[in-house]
């Protein structure tokens, strides 16, 4: 296995932001067989065991990349050369900023609501339809092909981590309604 092949380039993908989550998952359980360490256990060598686990991981860790559309364009902007720090960049638009905080405002009351299902799923499906409307927004640049236009593509993505993590505290609430 070669894995100075990109993650495209692993599952026999187009670089691309939609992919054929059927061919993924189907060249993905191949790889998985393929490189499973326990094919080597009779072998004994550390060396192919090591070598089956460092696969296995970037195998696991491209297959994840790929499936996820975040993920995805975080990892198609790297492939730019626009690496995307979430961490220090972290400037937004007074209106998405303002956006997020009646969201989290509405979260808080969710949280104080003695039967918060049908407020949670209003919110839930409020958040995926922004979900949806930024990758579309993210896939239409980048088709688009041109250098200047990763800098927005790069807010988009910023953006939609702002979305995936209201959507996993929305998700914890589901979680702890249903215990």
């Amino acid at each position: 296995m070669d894995i100075t092949l990109n993650y495209f380039e692993l599952f026999q993908l187009s670089v691309s932001c939609e992919i054929d989550s059927r061919q993924l998952a189907l060249r993905y359980k191949a790889l998985h067989r393929a490189i499973h360490p326990d094919r080597y256990a009779a072998d004994n060598t550390d060396q192919h065991q090591r070598l089956s686990l460092q696969y296995a991981a970037y195998v696991n860790e491209a297959y994840d990349t790929l499936k996820t559309p975040l993920r995805r364009f975080i990892y198609l902007l790297e492939l730019a050369g626009r690496p995307v720090d979430m961490e220090c960049n972290t400037s937004m638009e007074p209106d998405f900023l303002m956006e997020q905080m009646a969201l989290r405002e509405s979260i808080a009351e969710l949280k104080m609501m003695a039967k918060p299902t049908e407020q949670l799923q209003y919110l839930m499906s409020q958040i995926n339809d922004k979900l949806s409307v930024l990758s579309a927004e993210f896939t239409q640049l980048w088709h688009k092909n041109q250098f200047e236009l990763l800098d927005q593509a790069e807010r988009v993505v910023r953006k939609m981590q702002f979305m995936v993590k209201l959507t996993a505290e929305l998700e914890q609430i589901e979680s702890n309604l249903l215990d």
